[in-house]
């Protein structure tokens, strides 16, 4: 099994990290650091994702306190308009969770790929 079987549509892994007093730090916050870095917007991110702005905004919260140093650094809105980066601190944060899914991947591409030659044949469409 190749790494790209393990990213495609059939098959794929999800890394989710837990700290401990309710922190965490899954994909789905990882994909929103990286659209808030892409679109300069915690807004835009978040619409990218069909996310509300406030359950974007919520997440951003989350995890500027959990880390000892905020992750993203967002400005009000005004005539010249708001906008949101990564820190410092996100952009590590954001680099080493991608990297750890890599490592992931590639350390349990062969184990992945004898479970899913165990399933059932299932039609296409069901």
């Amino acid at each position: 099994m190749t790494d790209d079987a393990i990213h495609d549509t059939e098959t794929r892994l999800r890394l989710r990290i837990y700290f401990g007093d309710g922190a965490m730090l899954g994909p789905g916050k990882a994909d929103l650091l990286e659209r808030i870095r892409d679109t300069g917007s915690i807004a835009a991110a978040g619409r990218t994702m069909s996310m509300s702005y406030k359950r974007a905004w919520s997440l951003v919260e989350e995890m500027n306190k959990a880390f000892r140093e905020p992750l993203v650094d967002s400005t009000r809105g005004g005539a010249k308009g708001g906008g949101a980066h990564l820190t410092e601190a996100g952009e590590t944060v954001l680099s080493n969770y991608r990297k750890l899914e890599e490592i992931t991947a590639e350390a349990g591409a062969a184990r992945i790929g004898l479970i899913r030659s165990m399933l059932r044949d299932i039609p296409e469409g069901k």
